[in-house]
């Protein structure tokens, strides 16, 4: 009986005692097994963070590289428009230095000839052209003529002067422009007969053509034109002012069968003193700034000029007028 408990109690101890290491095995376990395994999980998800940051670094990066490339654009862009601007400024001044100088060689030119004449003619008769009765008068008439043109070009002068800088107004009333015409027409007859040009208008409305501007500006306009057209016709020739209904607006037409003007000229028509036949124009004695006034004149009233021309067939002027209210 002794021997059995002996046994039974060294069969418990020793089931305690495989419980006891089971337990201990399991402990070791956890600590140094599962210890390790949190380590790698840990390290993993640091290696992702760390790969993570270095992503965002990356995408840092592209971002710092992409805002730099888009400065370096911008920069580029902006010196490119700053120089082209440059360019086009200098470009704009060297026109406008080449501008002043023909300018200021036109005026010389225009103030020049009429001067000489006069001098030549005093100096005439101070050296005993008084006492003969046909030199002195003759010469006092020409002398005469040369003054007036001397003062038409000062008085041309100062009205594009004024219309520049916006010193002369215009005295906008409600008017007749079709009796315009016929005023000018009447007017210019017996200077056109002088070389066998018939003046005419046409289309024109049965009854009166009412517009709305400044109609002393309009009759010089006009004016204008039609000695333009007589000074460059041919003989024999005809001038046709053209009168047209076009809605809200009179488009007025001006045309001749002269000369016409070469079409690299063209742009140049209204440009002070500008000439297109020189040798025509001393003998006409007009002052080179009857349409550069006209185009300031048309501008002034906020409508447009236009010319058109072909050589040996003729020259069409045309602007509008805005009608009556």
């Amino acid at each position: 009986m002794i021997d059995r408990g002996i046994s039974s109690t060294a069969a418990m101890g020793l089931a305690l005692l495989f419980v006891l290491q089971a337990v201990i095995l399991c402990i070791v376990f956890q600590k140094t097994v599962m210890h390790n395994i949190s380590r790698i999980y840990s390290a993993d998800r640091t290696s992702t963070r760390i790969e993570e940051k270095d992503h965002e670094k990356d995408h840092e990066k592209e971002k710092t590289d992409v805002s730099l490339d888009t400065i370096i654009t911008e920069v580029n862009e902006d010196v490119a428009k700053w120089a082209k601007d440059r360019t086009h400024e200098i470009a704009i001044l060297k026109a406008n230095d080449k501008y002043r100088k023909e300018f200021l060689g036109n005026v010389s030119h225009e103030l020049k000839t009429p001067l000489f004449n006069i001098q030549g003619y005093i100096n005439t008769l101070i050296d005993n052209g008084l006492e003969d009765q046909d030199i002195n008068m003759k010469y006092l008439d020409r002398a005469e003529k040369n003054v007036a043109r001397l003062i038409k070009i000062v008085e041309d002068l100062g009205t594009i002067s004024k219309f520049e800088s916006g010193a002369l107004k215009l005295i906008i009333e409600n008017f007749d422009i079709k009796k315009s015409i016929e005023d000018v027409i009447e007017f210019y007859e017996i200077k056109a007969k002088t070389r066998n040009i018939t003046l005419e208008m046409s289309s024109a409305p049965a009854g009166p053509a009412m517009c709305k501007g400044d109609k002393e500006k309009i009759y010089e306009v006009l004016s204008n034109l039609v000695v333009n057209s007589i000074n460059y016709g041919k003989e024999n020739g005809h001038t046709t002012i053209g009168l047209f209904d076009i809605g809200n607006k009179w488009l007025i037409e001006v045309q001749d069968d002269g000369i016409g003007i070469e079409e690299s000229h063209l742009q140049r028509v209204f440009e002070r003193f500008f000439r297109v036949d020189k040798s025509r124009s001393s003998q006409t004695g007009g002052t080179g700034l009857g349409l550069s006034i006209v185009k300031h004149i048309i501008e002034a009233h906020g409508e447009l000029i236009t010319v058109k021309s072909k050589i040996n067939e003729g020259t069409t002027f045309s602007f509008t007028l805005k009608k009556a209210e």
